[in-house]
């Protein structure tokens, strides 16, 4: 083999490496900027001097998310005392970053996504296995791995963990209903660890997340296909695994507090939520305020005010990055829906990537209402992998 042809698959083996290194560290976000983040940086970084391309259907992305976040730099000008607002607002421009890169090199490499989504699945695994064990007191300190009586895993919040734990359990999901009969064990016992830690972050919404994700997911498959058998055995595996999260929720709530944690939590609405000046008050509150301050407050200052953040992607867009930024995240939001929506039922080889990709954002959207995800990592990596799909579909429609 000629010595260029070696340098280039050894070239392409680092690249690849490197991608799925970074995707494994987006489990483990104790703090900010976290190792992901400082990987991702230099990741980056290097790419994009070897020539990272951005797709011209990918241009909205880019354009979109960083006049957010330029609405968010006005928005700090609104401020008296910037405190930690010039970290937090970086954080929030390298998100955006990670977003165009993962679009940019999965829509040239499209191979890359199968790379992507098995590294998300180690690092989902490995971090609800340590949720899990924090939980349950599994060995000395591991309540490191909790917060509030809450699985949280390497996560600072178990309202994140949990969400971060969708995307890879629709995937094995869907390896499950579509994949060989032979496989089903290998995939069912991932599947079983992230769906416990889904279940142990006591987290309501990404309880309904991963249930409407995979109503979803399900949905699709029946409606993609035409043939009679494999719409039976989505039906059939569909019962089945209803039959044994049954089952498995029955066992699980007999093991001592986890009944009384689960019907706590399982309450539609909590005292923080009705209070005075609870979420849904908040929330009235913060709406008055946006229309008397166009520009926002500035990021993290509602939490300063009434000692509560947002809990409302929307109100934290107007808050935070001002009526810019909440126009430029509500348009690259439609815009995602309806174009990943445009191309989802095609019959491509990325398709199962976007399908799974599609419905998690759905779900992580949907839990915006209720919760801030502005600084969800796992939330800009869906952005980049249904993008990713927008532009490949793009260029495939040319050629």
């Amino acid at each position: 083999m000629p010595p260029q042809a070696v340098n280039a698959k050894l070239a392409a083996l680092i690249a690849s490496a490197a991608v799925f290194f970074g995707v494994l560290l987006s489990g483990f976000v104790i703090d900010e900027p976290a190792p992901y983040d400082l990987f991702m940086v230099c990741l980056i970084a290097v790419w994009a001097l070897f020539g990272l391309r951005i797709s011209r259907a990918a241009v909205p992305l880019l354009v979109l998310l960083i006049v957010m976040n330029i609405g968010g730099m006005i928005s700090m000008t609104q401020m008296a005392n910037l405190a930690n607002t010039p970290l937090y607002l970086a954080v929030s421009m390298f998100l955006a970053f990670t977003a165009i890169f993962f679009a940019a090199v999965t829509s040239v490499q499209p191979r890359l996504y199968r790379l992507i989504f098995t590294a998300y699945v180690v690092s989902a695994v490995l971090t609800a296995l340590l949720g899990i064990a924090g939980y349950f007191h599994a060995f000395p300190g591991a309540e490191v791995f909790t917060k509030y009586d809450r699985a949280a895993g390497a996560f600072q919040d178990p309202n994140v963990f949990g969400p971060f734990l969708v995307l890879p359990g629709v995937y094995l999901l869907y390896l499950l209903l579509t994949g060989p009969v032979a496989r089903m064990p290998l995939v069912a016992a991932p599947l079983l660890v992230i769906t416990a830690g889904i279940f142990f972050s006591f987290s309501r919404g990404a309880w309904g997340m991963f249930a409407v994700s995979a109503v979803l997911l399900t949905g699709a498959l029946f409606l993609q296909s035409n043939s009679g058998k494999f719409r039976l055995r989505v039906v059939i595996m569909t019962v089945a695994a209803m039959a044994l999260l049954v089952i498995a929720m029955v066992v699980i709530l007999q093991l001592p507090g986890v009944a009384e944690m689960f019907s706590s939590r399982a309450h539609l609405e909590q005292s923080y939520d009705t209070a005075r000046l609870g979420r849904f008050a908040r929330y009235t509150i913060g709406f008055q305020m946006a229309m008397e301050h166009p520009f926002g407050i500035g990021p993290l200052v509602f939490g300063t005010i009434f000692g509560e953040d947002t809990h409302d992607i929307w109100l934290k867009m107007l808050m935070d990055y001002g009526w810019l930024g909440f126009i430029c995240f509500l348009t690259l939001t439609v815009w995602t829906i309806v174009a990943g929506f445009r191309i989802l039922l095609r019959d491509r080889p990325w398709q199962p990537y976007l399908l799974c990709a599609y419905v998690a954002f759905i779900g992580n959207i949907g839990l915006g209402t209720f919760i801030d995800i502005d600084h969800w990592r796992h939330v800009y990596l869906l952005l980049g992998l249904i993008w990713g799909a927008i532009a490949l579909e793009y260029r495939h429609q040319k050629t």
